[in-house]
């Protein structure tokens, strides 16, 4: 955010004479759109992953914008070479450096590329969420995935009109770095403000043996897990779940039911997936959903609005109860409730 901010404010006050008067700097300038990309990246994956670390192998993604501007630095002792690298479009005799447009293109297409990457992150993160955790709300970082999408779709077409400029002369740079740098100002606003509400999604449990799922490989080839020892487990926990009844606790996640049970957390996921076929998310709203079905047909529960039992089952809000109930049952709450009392 800082360094966004001190960018789009650099260039509010200052482009106007950067690019027509002090080209090599405006080239610099320009190369630091290489950083949004992986800034971007490294905190989703801070925010999303279980054991992030920032490390020595994290600063690769900083290399193409460290060796672009040793590039840029270097042509200073070649006159010759430094008069070309220009971003505006004048005429002169002899043409761009192949290295500039490589590294122009380059800078083109970091944004792209680091959207697909954190395409990739949200779509580990829904494994993860489905496999330890028992409802959304808490752990719901949406407000990012709509922004980064949002933000990746006007980046890509600004790159495509800024390449339309560079290559055929068409539309103004102006058009393509103010819309640029419009569109950076209202992302930071946002993730600013929706950024700084987010509350931490993994949290650490004092015990080893208790740990998230967080990787669809597992490795469940490669540990021995005997049919006996899965039939133990697996009674034990349909007990456990029909006595105790954990799933009552909207906020039960898969480190919390594995201390309850005294169950590794990755041989309580895998009996899960394997035995049952679900993820952990299924199976235990499965249970508030069955929890919702007795409730409505016990006239104890009458006095209670059909929110009311929801919330009683360990369904945490409106919106989530409704979509759970209808795609388990395939009727919504309220249709059911008028099914069985006819």
């Amino acid at each position: 955010m800082i360094f966004l901010g001190l960018y789009t404010g650099t260039y509010a006050f200052v482009s106007d004479i950067l690019f027509t008067h002090f080209h090599l700097l405006s080239v610099s300038f320009i190369s630091l759109l290489m950083l949004h990309g992986p800034f971007l990246y490294l905190y989703i994956s801070a925010l999303l992953e279980r054991n992030f670390h920032f490390n020595k192998k994290s600063l690769l993604h900083f290399l193409p914008f460290f060796l672009f501007n040793v590039f840029v630095l270097s042509t200073l002792l070649f006159p010759e070479v430094s008069g070309r690298l220009r971003l505006d479009h004048v005429e002169q005799e002899q043409q761009a450096p192949w290295l500039f447009n490589f590294f122009l293109a380059l800078t083109a297409l970091s944004g792209p590329a680091y959207f697909l990457l954190a395409f990739k992150l949200f779509k580990d993160f829904d494994f993860q969420v489905k496999n330890n955790f028992s409802s959304r709300e808490d752990v719901n970082p949406d407000w990012l995935r709509k922004l980064v999408y949002s933000f990746g779709a006007v980046w890509t077409v600004l790159i495509i009109v800024a390449v339309i400029h560079h290559v055929f002369n068409l539309f103004s740079w102006k058009f393509c770095t103010d819309g640029l740098f419009l569109s950076l100002s209202v992302f930071v606003i946002m993730i600013g403000y929706l950024g700084l509400k987010q509350k931490e999604i993994f949290i650490d449990y004092p015990h080893k043996e208790i740990d998230y799922v967080t990787d669809a490989d597992t490795g469940y080839s490669n540990v021995l897990f005997e049919d006996a020892e899965a039939n133990m487990y697996l009674k034990k926990i349909q007990g456990y779940m029909e006595q105790e009844k954990p799933y009552l606790n909207a906020h039960l996640s898969l480190p919390d039911l594995a201390s309850q049970l005294e169950i590794p957390s990755h041989h309580l996921s895998r009996v899960i997936n394997e035995r049952l076929k679900l993820n952990f998310f299924d199976f235990i709203n499965q249970y508030r959903v069955e929890e919702v079905k007795t409730k409505i047909a016990n006239p104890k529960f009458d006095n209670l609005s059909l929110l009311g039992i929801a919330f009683e089952s360990g369904f945490n809000s409106k919106s989530a109860f409704n979509r759970i109930f209808k795609k388990m049952t395939g009727s919504t709450p309220s249709a059911y409730k008028r099914s069985i009392t006819r």
